[in-house]
């Protein structure tokens, strides 16, 4: 059984442990998003921006700071998978570049 990467990223005010596990972050264990949310572009932004004026990301219910983001960020990533299937490649390149082309005008 493969054991998945645990990255230490801080303890709450009441000391549960905040954690990315594998592709999960975690409190005390328990799975509460699978991503990271930046607070600019959060629905409720400005009642999180008045309550905690240095958060940067969301993730669920956690508010984290710059600093904490990119370390769940960078933990996030490394538990990916590599992509080995041609066609995915394949299909990412192309959206890439058309993502790019769009930016530049070209359509």
């Amino acid at each position: 059984m493969e054991t998945m990467q645990t990255t230490f990223i801080r303890s709450t005010s009441d000391g549960r442990k905040v954690e990315v596990i594998g592709a999960l972050i975690c409190i005390d264990g328990n799975p509460v998003a699978d991503q990271l949310v930046e607070v600019k572009e959060h629905p409720n932004k400005a009642a999180i921006l008045h309550a905690l004026p240095n958060a940067a990301y969301m993730a669920g219910p956690i508010v984290l700071t710059v600093e904490e983001g990119s370390l769940v960020r960078g933990a996030l990533a490394a538990a990916k998978t590599a992509e080995t299937d041609p066609v995915e490649i394949e299909k990412r390149f192309r959206g890439a570049w058309n993502a790019r082309s769009r930016e530049a005008g070209i359509e």
